[in-house]
């Protein structure tokens, strides 16, 4: 079981790919950080729709079993014409 702090762990969600031409030009290694009560970085609200669910589970000790590493998530923006992939990991 996993001891999890009162507000959470923080997690990072990092640009791993993009493709196409990104409205907020992410670009391959860029950090969104959701730390305590914030959220820092660059914050697309398109992005945001996957970003948030998976970053909030993460947060809370949730673990993905499709994931070999249960501390971390890879998720998609939502525009697929010109997508940006990001790592979500528990810190």
């Amino acid at each position: 079981m996993i001891n999890v702090p009162e507000l959470g762990f923080d997690v990072v969600a990092t640009v791993t790919s993009q493709q196409g031409s990104c409205e907020f030009d992410y670009k391959v290694g860029d950090e969104v950080r959701f730390c305590g009560k914030t959220i820092e970085g660059t914050t697309c609200m398109g992005a945001m729709t996957c970003l948030v669910p998976a970053a909030y589970a993460l947060k809370y000790g949730a673990a993905f079993p499709w994931e070999s590493d249960k501390s971390r998530l890879i998720v998609a923006c939502p525009d697929a014409g010109n997508p940006v992939v990001f790592e979500l990991k528990r810190q």
